[in-house]
């Protein structure tokens, strides 16, 4: 087991990447505190994932809940090892002058100010432990962006490039900080994505800019961050990897 001894928190975990990324950590030997507003889909999660799991409750824009989350995980699981911020949301793909003041502020606050929170929260936690691993997930839209999502690509290209500026900052900590970037993805962020229900057309259009043919998986963004937060990886920092099937070729 790769993550044997390891404890890791995975926000955004009550479905899509989040869910799988936790569930993948358990069976690699992990303890694995699943962090969602929606705790009762962390539940299921967890009570699938095993004895290993914990969900809690945190709406990772406030401080307040943040704190709550970590003092939980140190009680119940022990000092923190890993740190995942899955969690992310997108306005509908459409025309930016049609995404609304209400749309633009939940999208960074989700997206952009959860990693500023979170970061400073982990930091002298992890510190204090002697280092750890910081995972962020950001995407392909950070590298190469499509047209209709255009605010959300602005929050993803941070994420790609925080977590490069982190990785620097707190080298010096033993903290290693990598971005995932996923391309698009089988979760329930889709039709959003998209710009409507998943029809032949609008999949079609989607995967022709995809060498590999096909969208990316949970299992496949949890692969990559196992070996992210593995010590097979203790001298890989700054990365941001695609996870992509060719399309930031």
């Amino acid at each position: 087991m790769r993550l044997q001894g390891k404890t890791a928190l995975v926000t955004g975990a009550a479905s899509g990447f989040g869910a799988a990324i936790a569930q993948r950590f358990v069976a690699e030997g992990a303890k694995v505190a699943l962090l969602d507003i929606n705790v009762e889909g962390a539940t299921r999660v967890a009570a699938a994932a095993g004895h290993h799991a914990l969900a809690i409750a945190c709406d990772i824009t406030k401080a307040g809940d943040i704190a709550a989350a970590l003092s939980l995980v140190g009680s119940h699981l022990g000092p923190l090892d890993i740190v995942v911020n899955n969690a992310g949301w997108t306005h509908r793909n459409k025309p930016l002058g049609e995404v609304t003041e209400d749309e633009f502020d939940r999208l960074y606050a989700v997206n952009v100010k959860s990693i500023y929170l979170m970061t400073k929260a982990v930091v002298p936690l992890l510190q204090a432990h002697g280092g750890g691993s910081i995972i962020n997930i950001g995407s392909t839209a950070g590298v190469r962006p499509r047209p209709g999502l255009t605010w959300y690509n602005g929050t993803k290209g941070f994420v790609n490039l925080v977590s490069k500026s982190l990785a620097v900052e707190l080298a010096p900590l033993h903290i290693r900080v990598n971005c995932v970037a996923p391309v698009l993805g089988e979760t329930g962020l889709t039709e959003a994505f998209m710009g409507g229900p998943p029809t032949p057309e609008r999949l079609a259009g989607f995967l022709a800019t995809i060498p590999l043919g096909r969208m990316s998986r949970g299992t496949d963004i949890a692969a990559a961050c196992v070996y992210l937060a593995s010590d097979e990886a203790s001298f890989i920092t700054g990365v941001v990897l695609p996870v992509d099937g060719g399309r930031t070729v």
